[in-house]
């Protein structure tokens, strides 16, 4: 227990410095982005002064200085403004600067970037100095929205890692919990086929040992059940149609009158791959599912119907319902409506179909108060041509 609760919390400490750790990044990212924004501010000043130098200069005056300031700038895009007219374009392409309207777009597009820089070259004369971005700012701009979309990642990893954990230390435990109790009723199963033998020697009435003795094949069977839960069950070319019905009658001969049992299924078998000892636990759990849906009292029904290539066996009742946002969650382990149930029928017969036989199980309609259908799809047999 101390060893899982320090699992735990290294977990959770090493979660945090990840988060810690990518908060200082972003942040450090845009302190820098802003730092750089400021000096390119900085450079478009001295560029506008640049201008208003060379505007002012005499004819013998020394221009090298401004000269240089307007070389050195070789990626900020820049658009000089005068009296709503483009005078003179950086940094930007020909054939933006050739035609008007993309002109405008480009000069409203450096608008919404940065405010312009007034440059009053004459007393009450002015031009607008109108400036983008440059190419690695707007690089640097979208780092962090990387950044986010890593971290992003960097959750569902988590997400998924601890789901799955979660999933195969349960998945662990319920087989562990299985193959236990296969062991526990092993031993005084041998013990009742035993007296079983004392008890026909005593010339003990008949019909007594022969029910005795279907118990102890009861129990054999749910023996058997159990000890293949976490591992790789013998799957074996089965008639799915004769499988069912085998689970099928022998539930209906032990349920109450008041349910109305009702079977359908084509008059040619189907052909599947299939452990009959875990599909006759599927069919058990499903149609005692449905019969406490109804209460022990109403009608119920299985189909089972195919196509081309899979087998559906659907099982109708006409219980309380489900309700359309727990249509997935009937099958988790844990959930139950009973007062003293464990909530591992419906995710066993999941695990049996979907892990097992690779099929599909899935509620397929449900009405509140009219009863529920639930569905098991499983692949035929690919080499028996089936009808």
């Amino acid at each position: 227990m101390q060893f899982s609760e320090r699992r735990n919390t290294s977990r959770w400490v090493i979660i945090a410095t990840s988060f810690l750790i990518i908060t200082l990044i972003l942040w450090n990212t845009y302190t820098f982005f802003q730092i750089f924004k400021n000096e390119e501010r900085l450079k478009m000043n001295l560029w506008a002064q640049a201008q208003k130098t060379l505007i002012n200069a005499e004819v013998d005056a020394d221009v090298e200085l401004p000269l240089q300031v307007f070389s050195n700038n070789t990626s900020i895009p820049i658009m000089l403004i005068k009296n709503d007219r483009i005078i003179n374009t950086i940094n930007i392409d020909n054939a933006i600067v050739k035609d008007e309207n993309a002109s405008r777009k480009f000069l409203e597009k450096l608008k919404n970037e940065n405010p312009p820089i007034v440059v009053e070259y004459i007393p009450g004369k002015f031009q607008k100095l109108y400036y983008g971005n440059s190419e690695l700012l707007n690089k640097l701009k979208y780092y962090p929205i990387a950044l986010v979309l890593i971290l992003v990642l960097f959750i569902a990893l988590i997400y998924y890692f601890y789901i799955s954990t979660k999933t195969a230390t349960q998945n662990k435990l319920w087989a562990g919990m299985a193959k236990e109790t296969a062991h526990q009723i092993g031993t005084p199963l041998s013990s009742l086929i035993g007296w079983v033998e004392i008890l026909k020697s005593d010339d003990v009435e008949e019909y007594i040992i022969i029910e005795i003795e279907k118990d102890i094949e009861r129990l054999q069977t749910i023996t058997d059940r159990f000890s293949k839960i976490g591992s790789k069950p013998i799957l074996e070319k089965t008639d799915i149609i004769d499988a069912t019905l085998t689970a099928y009658n022998y539930l209906q001969l032990r349920f109450s009158k008041q349910i109305e049992f009702s079977f359908s299924a084509p008059k040619t078998p189907i052909y599947t791959l299939l452990n009959s000892s875990l599909h006759s636990w599927t069919i058990e759990n499903l149609v005692k599912n449905a019969i406490d849906a109804m209460k022990g009292k109403g009608k119920l029904s299985l189909k089972i119907e195919h196509d081309k290539d899979t087998v559906k066996i659907n099982i109708t009742d006409t219980g309380s319902g489900i309700p359309k946002s727990q249509y997935k969650t009937i099958f988790e382990p844990g959930y139950t409506t009973k007062k003293r149930g464990w909530g591992l029928g419906l995710s066993l017969t999941k695990r049996i179909v979907e892990e097992y036989h690779t099929g599909k199980i899935k509620v397929l309609h449900s009405d509140i108060g009219k009863g529920t259908t639930i569905q098991v799809a499983i692949k035929k047999h690919t080499n028996i041509g089936n009808q």
